[in-house]
């Protein structure tokens, strides 16, 4: 049975917008009276949304609202969301940098925390000086630290500099010798914010790496912060996802990325139907005028076992040589399952026209898709739309035939056999 390493239990983080405090005696007071009485905060009442879309109405803020989940031992979990969603907060929360406003945070073990680059670094001092003084701020003892020195430093890749203060190193050099340090720290919970992002790509790799050394291999328990969802899909197996301060989703990384991305953009476009002639999508060449998906479902996802056509409507302005529309479908993480091409027409007049693209059943996977257009001439692109379409396929086989989520994007219904025969 797994053990619960770090739950949050109606977590929420008010902040006030501009000064610090209430901002008036009288406030200040009024807060003083109510907890010597035992009574609630009276500003806790009160506060917008954390929405960075709309305009405040209030002086304070909920960067967080009633968070609550549950992390077992050696999960590894991505926390993701949009900028200001409340992610960098939460991890400051857990990693107990700032307290809750109300709620509570239980964590079992050692906690390792790199949620800004350069953290616990002095600028003054060297790099060699700075692995002791950030080891000891994560509670890493010294022997501890001079065990591991030599694994730190070569782990960084700064041996030139390690020498050198620290504020001569570039940010990419900080946040090496950071996770470096946080990384070979003995803790049973390791959390990491965006900082990784700093680092080059090589880089990049070699810390995805570790954590999944740390949690796979080592059974620790990691928090991931990133906009990266490669880097998320590959790392966690379980995912957090986060919206105006509170939670939408807890699941699945699979599930969660695809939730994530959902939030920007499947309430665009009907996904269904698509009709609009503002400017985004045509030009003096070329303007779509609809797309539409048609199939027997009456409802707003499509199941597996039904083709679908793609009916598409546009005109072009004027005469165009070698004319022709390629169509992409692809998952929300951008991966291109079907492209599909019309034949090059050698001279396509000026006037409107009809296309139609036809999905057999039972080919593509039970996941999201979005659709992008490209209209060519003589190898030149003349107007590209992404993402202006967005449709789900889902699985409703009976619990009988069920077998479990089937991975991949297409799985063509194809014929195999098997013979039983007696090899001598």
């Amino acid at each position: 049975m797994s053990r619960v390493v770090i739950k949050a239990e109606d977590i929420s983080k008010q902040y006030r917008l501009g000064l610090v405090g209430t901002g008036t005696v009288r406030d200040d007071l009024k807060r003083w009276w109510y907890n010597v009485r035992g009574k609630e905060d009276p500003f806790l009442k009160i506060g917008d949304a954390n929405d960075r879309s709309t305009k405040s109405e209030s002086d304070y803020v909920w960067s967080l609202k009633h968070i609550n989940f549950e992390v077992n031992e050696g999960d590894s979990v991505g926390i993701i969301g949009r900028n200001g969603a409340g992610k960098s907060t939460l991890l400051k929360i857990l990693s107990q940098v700032t307290q809750p406003t109300t709620g509570r945070i239980y964590t079992k073990g050692r906690i390792a925390s790199l949620l800004e680059v350069g953290t616990g670094f002095h600028p003054e001092m060297t790099g060699r000086e700075n692995i002791y003084l950030n080891g000891a701020i994560l509670g890493m003892r010294k022997h501890e630290i001079t065990r591991k020195f030599d694994e730190i430093v070569a782990f960084s890749g700064v041996e030139r500099y390690i020498d050198t203060p620290v504020k001569r190193y570039s940010s990419g050099m900080y946040v090496r010798l950071a996770f470096a340090v946080a990384a070979h720290l003995e803790s049973e919970i390791l959390i990491v914010d965006e900082v990784l992002a700093v680092g080059d790509a090589d880089f990049q790799k070699k810390c995805l790496g570790k954590m999944n050394d740390v949690s796979k291999g080592e059974g620790r328990t990691v928090l991931f912060v990133s906009h990266n969802m490669a880097a998320v899909k590959s790392l966690c197996t379980k995912g957090i996802v986060l919206e105006n301060g509170g939670v939408v989703f807890d699941g699945a990384i699979e599930d969660s990325v695809n939730r994530y991305i959902a939030i920007d953009q499947l309430d665009d476009v009907n996904p269904k139907f698509f009709d609009n002639a503002s400017p985004k999508y045509g030009n003096s060449l070329v303007r779509l005028n609809s797309v539409e998906i048609v199939s027997s479902s009456k409802e707003t996802y499509y199941t597996i076992t039904e083709g679908l056509l793609v009916k598409m409507s546009f005109c072009t302005f004027k005469d165009i040589e070698n004319f022709n529309l390629a169509i992409n479908f692809k998952s929300l993480t951008d991966d291109v399952v079907i492209f599909s091409q019309i034949t090059p027409v050698r001279f396509s007049r000026q006037g409107t026209y009809i296309s139609e693209l036809v999905i057999p059943a039972n080919f593509l996977n039970s996941k999201m898709y979005c659709i992008d257009l490209h209209f060519v001439s003589n190898n030149k692109s003349l107007l590209t739309i992404a993402n202006i379409v967005n449709l789900e396929l889902v699985d409703f086989r009976d619990g009988i035939n069920y077998y479990g989520e089937w991975s991949g994007y297409v799985r063509p219904n194809l014929k195999f056999d098997f013979s039983n025969k007696n090899v001598k």
